[in-house]
């Protein structure tokens, strides 16, 4: 698959760890120019260096997309300096989960604040840069990649708002692919299960140690095999548009 995002240009958010991390550098092997957007300036910058050093082009931005002026901005800069976008990979965010009862109200907040809002920012900046970028671009088509959740599908005792915020991915990524797809403005859905990421460690202790107790006997999926799902999503042919991806360790049974 080398080469085939040649002349193209990718933002991925949440690309200082994990997903986002594995994403942008398989994009970047795939010839994109990808813009990094996080808040962790120093585990970006050396990101994008070590992308650079393997031949690619990279561009670190400091941003927190639960800010919308920052969203915004980070869109604004890598259609600025890198020419154009067409793929945004909304890959920010956290999942914080534990009982409802009881639960510290901030969390519930923090989820709706990177998991929706942040998502619905990002993606209300790119529409205009992305669909130029479909009607215009050298391979005729952009794509809007929005990470979810098997929480997006099963919900689960314990996951509550988690389960409400990527539910709420997957509803308004559905009504938007209706209204732009005959536009080859591709969206698409990716809902992983377990994956070995610092995710689980946003977590109260407690909660934390529930959830490994329960993948203890799982032998987690890694970030690369979710990034791998997103390059093939992103470099299919223009006729074909894959709109949802439910992937789960062989091992995970809900």
């Amino acid at each position: 698959m080398t080469n085939q995002l040649d002349g193209t240009v990718a933002l991925v958010t949440g690309a200082s760890s994990g997903i986002g991390t594995a994403t942008a550098e398989a994009l970047a092997a795939l010839g994109a120019t990808v813009a990094l957007a996080a808040r962790r300036t120093e585990r970006i910058t050396e990101l994008a260096g070590k992308i650079r050093a393997g031949g690619g082009t990279a561009l670190a931005i400091t941003a927190d997309v639960t800010s919308e002026p920052e969203a915004r901005a980070a869109v604004e800069r890598t259609v600025a300096e890198l020419g154009r976008l067409d793929t945004l990979v909304n890959n920010a965010g956290v999942m914080l989960l534990g009982p409802a009862v009881g639960a510290p109200l901030e969390e519930w907040r923090n989820m709706v604040d990177l998991n929706l809002s942040g998502l619905l920012y990002c993606t209300h900046a790119a529409l205009p840069h992305l669909l130029d970028a479909a009607a215009s671009g050298p391979r005729q088509v952009a794509d809007l990649v929005n990470v979810s959740s098997v929480a997006g599908r099963v919900p689960r005792s314990g996951s509550a708002v988690y389960n409400a915020t990527k539910h709420g991915v997957g509803a308004f990524s559905e009504a938007l692919r209706q209204e732009v797809t005959r536009r080859y403005l591709r969206v698409s859905v990716i809902e992983p299960g377990a994956v070995d990421t610092e995710l689980v460690s946003h977590n109260r202790p407690e909660v934390a140690e529930r959830h490994h107790q329960r993948f203890a006997q799982t032998q987690k999926m890694e970030a690369a095999d979710i990034a791998e799902t997103i390059a093939f999503v992103v470099t299919r042919p223009r006729h074909m548009s894959i709109n949802e991806v439910l992937v789960r360790p062989t091992e995970q049974d809900n």
